[in-house]
């Protein structure tokens, strides 16, 4: 695994808590429940990981192991990143911003699996799948992650181009 790709999703829409994204990722979301699951209703995705709004987190995928998050994709001329990327979910809006306490924990995660695996990279979904996904967004702060993932070590990291752009343009 050599990229950490960072999603954002929440059940239904805007509302934190409960346990639909763990039922969604082990399939067992009640499709009834409320109408947004209906326009979902077979979807079928996985992450390896979810960071939730107060920071704590749960695994579903090995890191060894195939996630379903990353669909058509490519990070730098390669594709279907799936095979070769560690998914992680942050509770949260697309565009909306992400808590401190999630930072925090997608960077010591981050510093464990950069322990484990050769992870040289990190990018958005909106990065390796654009026009078609858009998160985490604009309410994620890449510059923050930077800045955290300097602290843990993963300086060297590679970012996405426009999203340092973007973080930087937003600070003017």
């Amino acid at each position: 695994m050599s990229l950490l790709v960072v999603h954002s999703i929440s059940l239904p829409p805007g509302e934190y808590g409960g346990d639909a994204i763990e039922a969604l990722f082990t399939n067992r979301l009640d499709w009834s429940a409320h109408p947004y699951f209906e326009t979902i209703r077979g979807l079928r995705v996985s992450a390896h990981f979810v960071v939730r709004r107060g920071g704590e987190l749960i695994q579903f995928v090995s890191g060894d192991r195939r996630a379903w998050h990353a669909g058509r994709s490519a990070w730098r001329g390669r594709e279907n990143c799936n095979d070769y990327s560690i998914g992680v979910e942050l509770e949260g809006l697309e565009g909306e911003p992400f808590e401190a306490a999630q930072y925090d924990t997608l960077a010591a995660l981050a510093k464990g699996l950069a322990r484990r695996y050769p992870i040289a990279a990190v990018a958005g979904h909106e990065h390796i799948a654009p026009g078609r996904k858009h998160d985490p967004g604009a309410g994620f702060d890449w510059a923050l992650l930077r800045a955290r993932l300097d602290v843990a070590g993963l300086a060297a990291w590679d970012f996405p181009d426009s999203a340092t752009r973007r973080n930087r343009s937003a600070r003017r």
